[in-house]
């Protein structure tokens, strides 16, 4: 189990004078305090953990989060900021001693910028929501995580969020032109802009992934691109995870970098066939889904020299997508996988790793070895162009024992991670799930190091407490 530190005693002495002075600085239904009205924000999307704030704050300008993050400051109260409550490693618990600061209110669409494509947004906007804003005039913001109808750009800034098409267009920070942010003490910073570059120190690439440990993003300047031509997906069905593996080595290796290369083995394929009726093969033990994107005559010939190296592996079957509606059909499955996988397991745990491509038809055969070890099922589910692993791991929360194996085989497989020269998270962050898991990958030294950016944002460690970092470092 994920232990917490012990709450500030002095700050829950103080509660109601706290609440006061919050409720102060915004309008009435901007403070939540009531015990029933606060369950919602216990947990995010690791729901394994909970645990109820002291109070909740729903700020709508970036100057309300300045006068909270001055407010909480003077009263040494700890901060936790919260987009839409999807993170998957419990990068928005709260503690029985934090404020939450509740960025969903701040969901407006702030300046579009065609000839310089980009768009500025509050940091409460929905990821597809950017999209939705542009698409009328042939544009669209890139990143896409299969939350991405309710993750909110905020939350996708702290996380360094990525999503199917992140193999071409790449994941949040190859997207990000410029952010308005608060500090712990209440002063807001303004770091790049309607601009490509910025001088001196690169503060955005600094921010970007820190999952709220420096700063509380406010306002978010993205790339807007010019939507392609035209796009098609393919389907490629396998006779095992080690075969399909193989095969998504040797398309990268190619030298052709499709737009999404997406891979699920059979529970992923039966669960999402149940759930979108995409046509999948239910006789596959793996599938692969490839899609790339130009004029028709660019996708038929990446599609035939797509399938020409897919065929060396002897596949069940080879499907590609005919016209528009097969294509969203195809998505559908994928891009609903993690609640179809809802279906066979109301219980489990999303882990998220990244490996070299390489590796792949090994990890995932001493995946299935584990799975058989633990005795749990697992569902693997990833973005397979850029190698990060999504492994659905099946438990049953009435049993603890049950949920403490899956800790444990989780743990496992982001061990295997590292092992073969990849890191602990691709997109989901650190937050707590991976929190004791750090000195896996990283040193002391190199530990330190990141203690000390931290400590220089937030001397007093108010800012997302008792994330990232193992606990014995997490000031009180």
């Amino acid at each position: 189990m994920i232990a917490q530190p012990a709450p500030k005693r002095d700050v829950l002495a103080r509660r109601d004078s706290i609440v006061a002075g919050l409720r102060a600085l915004l309008p009435e239904t901007g403070v939540i305090a009531e015990a029933l009205r606060l369950k919602p924000y216990e947990t995010d999307g690791l729901s394994a953990y909970r645990q109820v704030p002291l109070a909740v704050v729903l700020p709508e300008t970036t100057e309300q989060v300045a006068a909270v993050m001055a407010f909480c400051h003077r009263e040494g109260v700890r901060v936790v900021p919260r987009g839409a409550g999807t993170s998957l490693s419990g990068g928005a618990l709260p503690m029985e001693d934090s404020v939450v600061v509740g960025l969903m209110r701040m969901n407006r669409i702030l300046d579009i910028d065609y000839a310089d494509r980009c768009a500025v947004v509050q940091a409460g906007v929905t990821n597809i929501g950017i999209t939705q804003a542009v698409q009328g005039r042939g544009f669209f913001y890139a990143p896409d995580p299969s939350s991405q109808l309710a993750c909110m750009i905020g939350g996708n800034v702290n996380m360094n969020s990525g999503g199917a098409h992140c193999l071409r267009y790449g994941v949040t920070a190859n997207n990000l032109l410029g952010l308005k942010v608060v500090t712990v003490e209440g002063e807001v910073l303004e770091i790049g802009g309607a601009h490509m570059d910025a001088a001196g120190y690169d503060w955005l690439g600094l921010l970007t992934g820190s999952e709220g440990q420096l700063v509380v993003v406010t306002e978010v300047t993205v790339r807007i691109l010019r939507g392609p031509e035209g796009a098609r997906a393919m389907l490629a069905a396998f006779d095992s995870n080690e075969i399909a593996g193989a095969c998504v080595d040797s398309i990268i290796a190619s030298g052709i970098i499709p737009v999404a290369l997406e891979f699920m083995d059979r529970p992923a394929i039966h669960a999402c066939e149940a759930f979108a009726h995409a046509g999948y093969p239910l006789d596959a033990e793996a599938m692969l889904i490839i899609e790339v994107e130009g004029s028709v005559a660019e996708q038929d010939d990446l599609l035939e020299k797509i399938s020409q190296i897919c065929r060396k592996f002897d596949p069940i079957s080879l499907k590609i997508s005919q016209s528009a509606e097969e294509s969203l059909a195809i998505w559908k499955g994928r891009k609903g996988a993690f609640g179809a996988v809802g279906r066979i397991s109301p219980d489990y745990l999303c882990m998220d790793g990244t490996i070299p491509t390489s590796r792949l038809p090994e990890v995932l055969r001493r995946i299935g070895e584990m799975s058989m070890s633990y005795n749990l099922q697992v569902a693997n589910i990833f973005h397979a162009g850029d190698g990060n692993l999504h492994p659905l791991i099946m438990f049953d929360a009435n049993d603890p024992a049950s949920f403490e194996k899956a800790e444990h085989f989780g743990a496992d497989i982001l061990r295997l991670c590292v092992e073969v020269g990849g890191c602990l998270t691709g997109e989901h962050g650190v937050g707590v799930e991976k929190r004791d898991l750090m000195g896996v990958q990283f040193s002391e030294t190199e530990l330190e190091q990141m203690r000390r950016v931290k400590s220089a944002f937030d001397p007093g460690w108010l800012l997302n407490p008792s994330k990232v970092f193992p606990l014995k470092a997490d000031a009180a």
